[in-house]
Formats: C-alpha cells, sequence, structure tokens
C-alpha cells in the first residue's frame, strides 16, 4: 500500500488500563506490542506518526519500542485526552491528522483512507452511529483547528472531548459509509476490559 503524503497520525498512549491491569500500549498481540504494530500500519497510510505518552517516564518506554514515531508527552497532566490531543498536533507536521487511541487491534486501512477523505474542506471527520455515538478517537482533524480548540478547551478547565469538538466545523460520517471495507465495524473495537481482551485475542487468531 501506498503511502499517503500530506497526512499524520497521532495515537493516544497515556491510558494505564486500570481494567485490564496492564498498559493498553503493550498488551502483546502475535507475540509483539499493540503499539508497534498500530505505527507500522499508520506508516504505510500517513507521512509521519506521534505517539503521545502521559510522562516522561513512558514516553522512554515507548522510544525504545517505536524509533520511527516521534514521541510527545501530554501537554497537561491530568486532562485526558484533551491534553493528548493538544501535544499531539503540535508536533504532528501535516494539514490533516489522523488521532486514535493505542487499542485498537483492528484499524482498518480502508476505513482511514475514507476518513481523511471525508475531512477535506472541514475541521473535522467523525465517525456517528446510528444511535448518535459518536467516535472522537477514531477520527481525522484539521491540524490547526483542533489544536486550538484543544488550548482553549484546557484554558477552560474542561477534561471531554465534547467542547473541542463543539469548536470545530465538523463533518459527522454515517457508520453505513465505512461497512463496505469493514462491515463489522471491528476498526472500532477498543480494549476495556478482559472481556474485550480476551475477544480481541480470539478474533486475532482467526485472521
Amino acid at each position: 500500500m501506498r503511502m499517503e503524503a500530506m497526512r499524520s497520525a497521532v495515537i493516544l498512549a497515556g491510558g494505564v488500563g486500570s481494567r485490564l491491569g496492564k498498559e493498553k500500549s503493550l498488551i502483546e498481540f502475535g507475540g509483539r506490542p499493540l503499539i508497534q504494530w498500530s505505527v507500522e500500519k499508520l506508516a504505510l497510510l500517513v507521512e509521519d506518526v506521534v505517539v503521545v505518552a502521559r510522562g516522561p517516564e513512558q514516553a522512554g518506554l515507548l522510544e525504545d519500542l517505536i524509533p520511527d514515531a516521534s514521541i510527545a508527552c501530554d501537554s497537561v497532566s491530568g486532562y485526558g485526552p484533551v491534553a493528548g490531543l493538544a501535544a499531539g498536533m503540535e508536533l504532528a507536521r501535516n494539514e490533516y491528522v489522523l488521532a486514535i487511541g493505542c487499542d485498537l487491534p483492528f484499524l482498518n486501512a480502508d476505513v482511514v483512507n475514507i476518513l481523511f477523505e471525508q475531512a477535506r474542506g472541514w475541521d473535522a471527520a467523525v465517525p456517528m452511529r446510528e444511535n448518535g455515538m459518536i467516535e472522537p478517537l477514531h477520527s481525522v482533524y484539521k491540524r490547526d483547528a483542533l489544536h486550538s480548540a484543544c488550548q482553549n478547551a484546557i484554558e477552560h478547565g474542561e477534561r471531554k472531548i465534547r467542547l473541542p469538538l463543539s469548536m470545530l466545523r465538523v463533518k459527522y460520517v454515517a457508520v453505513e459509509l465505512l461497512k463496505n471495507p469493514d462491515p463489522e465495524l471491528l476498526t472500532f473495537f477498543n480494549l476495556n476490559t478482559r472481556e474485550d481482551l480476551d475477544l480481541a485475542r480470539s478474533l486475532w487468531s482467526k485472521r
């Protein structure tokens, strides 16, 4: 698959995975940490990959695992995804940036490409399910617009990603559009519980 120029990706790796009992980014699939799989897949789709750690200690660990990615740290401690996105957008080099969590074992390249296409002319392309639920950490953003919105949210003490989104011109992408390349929408499958992890490993072994 050909790498697309003028695109970046930001992976938020700061989640501690308290319900899983281990660092989400270090969970192994096929004998390797998930963060390595994610960076390698995205390197085929974008020009540069930024991984955001929660602090210097985690950043040092990640540098050894993914030397081809740039490493950033949360801009402000305790602000979760908003701080992570602010830090990632600051380091990303290109106008449009995929933003994802580090716990997506079945990230779908075709879905990523569709989201980049849908983002053209907007500040964001955000998948939306039939029930109105959105996937803000599986979306494409215009770098400068999201960076400014996240900084504004932090200045106002807002930790939830909903506020930055409210400041953007968002194109909500119906998940039906994404089912052609990914009928089961496994690209959105993330790891929150032991049950999620067990199911993901079962699915991984069959793929």
